[in-house]
């Protein structure tokens, strides 16, 4: 089997649906993990003495960013978004030749800088994904599945 492995160079994280803004300077973009809640359905005729559950609320989690801190154009609005509250659009694109891509929408809840002396200026940045995300492939990418958002991407899940 060949080995489909790609790697993360290129990967972007962009903020707002209309003109996005790219963040420079990460060195890691970690999350999406994505989670369900879990009820308890278990009755006095569960069999074999089981506890028997159903899918509760899901959460997509949050997606944590490291980097080098420059205050670009993408690093401030993050900071801006962090002191206003403001839920907005986020995406994720992996590179070109993966074709994928997450999009979803976000509160930045962690803004942060450091400085230590033998290091470059960084930050780190903590989004709280509000709603559905949704995991998209592009005709690029090879790997179409699902309905999608516009033609050239299909919508997985």
């Amino acid at each position: 089997m060949d080995n489909q492995a790609q790697r993360s160079l290129g990967t972007k994280l962009k903020i707002g649906a209309t003109t996005a803004k790219v963040v420079a300077g990460l060195t890691s973009i970690g999350g999406l993990e994505l989670s369900a809640d879990t009820i308890d359905v278990t009755t006095l005729d569960s069999d074999g003495g089981y506890r028997e559950f159903i899918a509760g609320f899901k959460d997509g989690g949050d997606v944590s960013l490291e980097g080098y801190f420059y205050g670009d154009t993408g690093q401030m609005e993050l900071y801006n978004l962090f002191e206003s509250g403001n839920t907005e659009s986020f995406k994720i694109e992996f590179p070109e030749a993966f074709g994928v891509s997450w999009a979803f929408k976000g509160v930045v809840t962690g803004f942060g800088t450091s400085a230590a002396l033998e290091d470059p200026v960084g930050f780190s940045c903590t989004i709280k994904v509000s709603g559905k995300p949704t995991l998209s492939t592009s005709a690029k990418g090879g790997n179409e599945t699902g309905g999608g958002e516009t033609p050239d991407e299909k919508a997985v899940g």
